[in-house]
């Protein structure tokens, strides 16, 4: 889960980060009273899940809190990269003097938290790494121990920071460790954090990204959460329970358990070449109820670039039967003329192949292996994708 700007950095306050007090604002009016109680100058930044804000025209330096509302009045509403701004920030103006990069993630190869500074703040990590990768400093995190004294120096060290700063910085380091893992953060990044005319350390900017598996322990910070920016499909399987990717292939997946979930998607990969793949990853959990994969087939459904669906269900725990009936309630509630293979195997399979050939629908076909179920699944969108492209 992302959270915006302003989000990220009123967390950061929470735990000692130094940041500009800056407002929210999500009418032109609201902006004109923030930028007058702050004292111009102040910055107009569009709040949405995306990079480029600046190069789009949605960071405005106003100063007067007429500007401002001018400003306000153009950024909300605009199109971002497909998102459109609904909030800007109003943050006092920075005198900057320099800008640095200062971020934690997981080092998975690792097994533990990497640090990451850069004396090139205000510019993508990824990029720097590609440019210049000896500009960047790291140092992994013991959990056990946490980000220590000498590790903050060696960053501040390795970025040729000013000795006077080591000390505010090795705070702020040690803070946003803090941060990132009061947050369940897997990405909490400063960038830039800048040291000021006037001598001081500011976090100007900011971005957490938030483990989903960890929310059910955070409800504050789930709160927070921004769906304009995922698939709508996603948010659907979110609030189904349904554990839902979105993808760009062609054929709809609806598989009980993440193991299984991956091979069925590969299978559909092998046999679909370059042209045909998997359009979602989707794990419809032990036990489904037929509810539950109604609502597991409706959002499949709604991805007009799905042209055939691929059951893979392993009776264990979920039985055949409950899945069968949940496809027949599926496509009573939202019909459907794309051609669906399906594969039951396991605990109650027989009374699930049952119910799906007493249904007598046209469009449903069973195969006895992934093998020929993926087969079949390919070859029915890739009829698809030719009648569509003879028709054009």
């Amino acid at each position: 889960m992302n959270l915006h700007e302003y989000q990220s950095k009123f967390r950061f306050a929470e735990f000692g980060i130094p940041i500009l007090k800056g407002k929210t604002a999500g009418t032109p009016q609201e902006a004109y009273e923030a930028a007058r109680e702050l004292g111009c100058p102040v910055v107009v930044k569009a709040q949405v899940l995306v990079g480029g804000r600046g190069k789009a025209g949605g960071v405005k330096v106003a100063k007067t809190p007429e500007q401002a509302e001018e400003y306000a009045n153009a950024i909300l509403g605009m199109n971002i990269k497909g998102l459109t701004v609904r909030k800007v920030l109003i943050d006092p103006a920075a005198n900057i003097a320099q800008e640095i990069y200062l971020g934690i993630t997981n080092d998975r190869a690792a097994g533990r938290p990497v640090i990451m500074a850069s004396s090139e703040g205000g510019v993508e990590i990824e990029q720097v790494a590609r440019e210049n990768p000896d500009a960047i400093a790291r140092e992994h995190i013991d959990p056990f121990l946490g980000l220590l004294d000498y590790q903050a120096r060696n960053l501040a060290s390795g970025i040729n920071l000013p000795h006077e700063h080591w000390r505010a910085f090795s705070r702020i380091a040690t803070n946003l460790y803090r941060c990132y893992l009061s947050s369940d953060s897997v990405l909490a990044e400063i960038n830039p954090l800048v040291i000021t005319k006037e001598n001081q350390l500011i976090a100007l900017d900011g971005k957490m990204i938030i483990d989903d598996s960890a929310l059910f322990r955070q409800p504050h910070l789930a709160e927070m959460r921004d769906t304009d920016a995922e698939p709508k499909e996603e948010t659907q399987a979110r609030a189904a329970g349904i554990s839902y990717v979105k993808l760009n292939g062609q054929i709809g997946c609806m598989v009980n358990g993440a193991g299984l979930a991956m091979t069925t998607m590969d299978m559909t990969k092998l046999y679909g070449g370059d042209e045909i793949g998997p359009a979602n990853f989707l794990d419809i959990g032990g036990g489904a109820q037929a509810s539950k994969v109604a609502a597991a087939l409706r959002i499949i459904l709604a991805d007009t670039n799905v042209k055939s669906v691929l059951f893979n269900i392993f009776g264990g725990i979920t039985r055949c039967d409950e899945v069968a009936r949940g496809i027949l309630e599926a496509l009573n509630e939202v019909p459907s003329s794309l051609p669906m293979v399906i594969r039951l195997v396991g605990t109650n399979s027989e009374e699930g192949r049952a119910i799906i050939d007493n249904a007598n629908i046209p469009n449903l076909s069973s195969a006895a292996t992934l093998t020929e179920a993926a087969k079949k699944a390919v070859e029915a969108a890739r009829k698809a994708l030719a009648a569509e492209k003879g028709a054009q």
